[in-house]
């Protein structure tokens, strides 16, 4: 099967929806299979250069346009005048295509060449339609239903299918936007196993990081964005900080949003800014070794689909501190790889503190049942696997 996925960057910084990408085609080009990508990327970009799989890049390459890109916001929306036609003479080579994500020209760009195309394609909203950008970005939300009548909805209606990741994110995106019209499908979602070796990815670790070498820490490995909740985490730490002198946060990911000055001033109001460590984005044996060193994972998002970091820290055998808006929170709870609240500051602080209260022997059952939980439920080799078979079923049934 031959699956195109069309997205607005494959830059690794985006989070969890390339990375998906890029894991499940590692699988299933050992099965036969192929999965090509086109962006809106500068064709320049060196993470285009770098990505595994095949990327057509057609973003506008002009200087002057990109620089204009990070101050006018509209210009975010990513338009690029080579993206319809290449996709109007190019669907026909695929089985199926899947556009990946809402609200940028992608969308628009794929209801334009792909309504009739006679290809079957798929849409994965990746979490955007979860009602907490509607409260918190009320005034984005008024143009984002003006989006949904001329581009996004009528993409949707028209789909093949829109996957969704868990029956939670599928719940509450309904009725988001009006009007709501759409073949809503589950489909199963995960990430790689870490196959290399726990000593020498933590030796990466405090090679970039030794001021960790001799302390505890809890870790945050994620865009720093307000949805994110890394003020609630920082609260929550300082709750506990004069308790366990001993005891560290990393606050580790690319600052998207400009938000981390206020953090920082939040630190340092509640006196823990000596104690926060905010390394940038950690890739490759450095982000996995501080999976592997980290006592828990904390990620008190706002609104989460899956979470791959989730499962990437799962995957490690890191027990998890994550918020019911996280999707996968009931398969984390069933599994015992971790403790959930609600997405508030006295919820998280409390589910920090009863992990922190716990003996050595129950934090290190905590940690083999989050490694069972990653195996059973989302390891990449099953997962990608089944999702093929999945849109196999869904191409092959017209009436879906």
């Amino acid at each position: 099967m031959k699956i195109l996925h069309v997205i607005a960057g494959v830059n690794p910084a985006g989070g969890g929806p390339i990375e998906g990408i890029l894991r499940q085609a590692e699988v299933w080009a050992r099965h036969g299979h192929q999965r090509e990508i086109v962006s809106l990327d500068n064709p320049d970009d060196p993470w285009v250069k770098d990505c595994p799989v095949k990327c057509y890049a057609l973003g506008i390459r002009s200087t002057i346009y990109r620089r204009m890109q990070g101050i006018i916001p509209w210009l975010r929306y990513g338009y690029s005048p080579k993206l319809v036609p290449w996709l109007s003479s190019h669907a026909a080579n695929y089985d199926a295509i899947i556009v990946n994500g809402l609200w940028n020209y992608t969308a628009f760009a794929s209801l334009r060449a792909l309504a009739d195309a006679g290809v079957p394609y798929f849409v994965f909203t990746h979490g955007q339609l979860d009602p907490w950008f509607r409260e918190f970005y009320p005034v984005k939300n008024i143009a984002k239903q003006i989006l949904w009548l001329f581009s996004e909805g009528r993409l949707l209606r028209r789909a093949r299918a829109v996957l969704f990741t868990s029956e939670a994110e599928r719940r509450k995106a309904r009725n988001a936007f009006w009007p709501y019209q759409m073949r809503e499908k589950l489909i199963g979602y995960g990430t790689a196993d870490v196959v290399d070796e726990p000593a020498r990815q933590m030796e990466a670790l405090y090679a970039c990081m030794p001021q960790l070498a001799d302390r505890r820490f809890l870790l945050f490995l994620s865009r720093i964005h307000p949805k994110k909740g890394c003020d609630i985490l920082i609260r929550a730490f300082a709750r506990y900080a004069r308790n366990y002198p001993d005891l560290d946060l990393v606050i580790a990911g690319p600052d998207q949003t400009g938000w981390r000055l206020e953090l920082e001033h939040l630190a340092d109001e509640a006196g823990v800014s000596g104690r926060i460590h905010w390394p940038g984005m950690l890739t490759g044996d450095a982000k996995w070794g501080a999976y592997r060193a980290a006592e828990a994972f904390a990620l008190p998002s706002h609104s989460e689909n899956f979470g791959i970091v989730v499962a990437e820290a799962l995957a490690c055998g890191c027990p998890v501190l994550i918020t019911t808006q996280v999707d996968i929170w009931r398969e984390v709870l069933a599994g015992g790889g971790g403790l959930v609240s609600r997405d508030n500051e006295k919820e998280f602080a409390r589910i920090v503190g009863e992990f922190l209260e716990r003996s050595l022997e129950e934090r290190t059952d905590m940690a083999i049942a989050a490694r069972n939980t990653f195996v059973l439920r989302f390891d990449i080799e099953f997962v990608a696997m089944s999702m093929l078979a999945r849109l196999q079923d869904l191409v092959a049934d017209d009436a879906v």
